[in-house]
């Protein structure tokens, strides 16, 4: 996976004119577990965020167990841009995650070539929904665990709380270092290359 714009350096130039396929990468995960990070650490360009303060208003709606230190939430969409050659541009959307936002993500998954779940094993049982939605609607997604620094865990205990069907590919990351966030979307690309190699070719009608 080649960038033009210097390993997906942050704030990079323009997009270039030559430019024509726009691929749509979503980024799911419960609340508090890295998404807007993820998004920053990668763009080449300065990302849009909606993050805004939290107040003790949102104590009542949204559950902070295991990310108590949390105090800036998206309550949109963060958007950044990889460019992977002259032609091919990758647009990262990153979703809420709360609860009460969740409602969104089905929209989000709409055309998107394929989908990063962040996970957080504080709070493991908050991806189970982004899973499910993913996999009724078909679009190929890989896992990571983000390591912050807390207490590690074997890839295949994480896999097994999960559920994780044995092929999706389950990796390890930190979201705040950008080699090792960069390494989620090359994975995620070589997954949905692996799984269009699969694909039958579609059959000609008969005449």
């Amino acid at each position: 996976m080649h960038s033009t714009t210097s390993e997906f350096a942050p704030h990079g130039g323009s997009l270039p004119q030559t430019a024509a396929h726009a691929l749509k990468i979503a980024v799911v995960g419960g609340f508090g577990v890295g998404k807007t990070t993820l998004v920053r650490s990668v763009s080449e360009i300065r990302p849009l965020d909606t993050e805004e303060t939290m107040t003790r208003a949102g104590d009542r709606v949204d559950d902070l167990g295991g990310v108590e230190d949390k105090h800036s939430t998206t309550v949109a969409f963060d958007f950044g841009r990889i460019t992977l050659d002259a032609t091919s541009v990758l647009y990262l959307f990153g979703a809420p995650g709360q609860k009460r936002f969740w409602f969104l993500w089905d929209r989000l998954f709409s055309g998107a070539l394929g989908a990063v779940v962040l996970v957080d094993t504080r709070r493991i049982e908050d991806s189970w929904y982004a899973i499910d939605r993913l996999e009724q609607q078909g679009t190929p997604f890989i896992v990571a665990h983000n390591d912050f620094g807390g207490q590690s865990h074997d890839l295949e205990d994480v896999r097994g709380a999960l559920d994780l069907d044995p092929a999706v590919p389950l990796v390890r990351c930190d979201a705040r270092e950008r080699a090792s966030a960069k390494q989620v979307f090359i994975t995620l690309a070589e997954w949905v290359r692996s799984l269009a190699s699969l694909s039958p070719l579609p059959q000609e009608s008969a005449t």
